[in-house]
């Protein structure tokens, strides 16, 4: 089927010629001038990633880590980590929306790609919007956009534009993308309700004091940044 195929060769991030992962490379310039500006000023950078994955971080070499003494605390729901911690990583469970172990302004950058869509409605969004600029002075908060027309879990051209009793029927009879066909409706529910895409204007209501950024494929709206830092980036969009 065509939305596996998408699935396995566009959002591929093992394979570092992906478009997806030539995206994420090219959007994380905007994190590592958040890590430069915070080793220059203190001499160490902690970051913690909500929702994030040791994969994602090798998107840049150890050493550069190891050079600005980054630490870095990924938080994810109990049960989703199974790594080691070590020099740079400690991994903790915990929930996006309520990150009260950790106390205000005790990180120096809070980051977190492709979250947000996953943990709920829209007060959820807002509670995780809260505790991301609650934790961390500067942020970087990314999330697929809406108005692009490939749905970038299930890998299916206009699937989040069609009302929810078709995504139903659709997740009840085929696996799309990254999800497997479900086994009932009730499963077929949670699976279309796991992830609710944003707009450029719904993101900056998460973030009003952010500066909100568009990834753009083919001149198209493919995803949104809120960032946060001392200086700005250049430009709004990422092409």
């Amino acid at each position: 089927m065509l939305s596996k195929f998408l699935a396995k060769k566009i959002t591929n991030y093992n394979n570092p010629r992906s478009i997806a992962s030539k995206f994420r490379a090219k959007r994380f310039s905007a994190v590592k001038k958040m890590i430069d500006d915070v080793f220059k000023e203190k001499g160490q950078v902690k970051i913690i990633d909500v929702g994030g994955t040791h994969l994602y971080w090798q998107i840049v070499p150890k050493s550069y880590l190891e050079e600005k003494k980054v630490t870095i605390v990924i938080v994810n729901l109990e049960g989703t980590s199974t790594q080691e911690n070590d020099s740079i990583f400690t991994f903790t469970p915990g929930d996006a929306c309520n990150l009260n172990e950790f106390q205000d302004h005790s990180f120096d950058i809070a980051h977190s790609n492709s979250v947000i869509e996953h943990v709920g409605d829209w007060s959820r969004m807002l509670q995780m919007a809260e505790e991301i600029s609650r934790v961390a002075k500067w942020h970087f908060v990314q999330t697929p956009n809406f108005w692009f027309p490939l749905e970038p879990h299930c890998m299916t051209f206009f699937f989040h534009y069609f009302p929810k009793p078709i995504r139903i029927w659709m997740v009840c009879h085929f696996s799309l993308g990254h999800w497997e066909k479900a086994k009932s409706i009730k499963d077929a529910v949670f699976i279309v309700e796991s992830a609710r895409l944003l707009t450029r204007k719904m993101m900056q209501a998460l973030f009003p004091d952010h500066q909100i950024m568009i990834e753009r494929f083919l001149g198209l709206p493919k995803s949104i940044m809120a960032i946060k830092n001392t200086t700005k980036p250049s430009s709004s969009t990422f092409k």
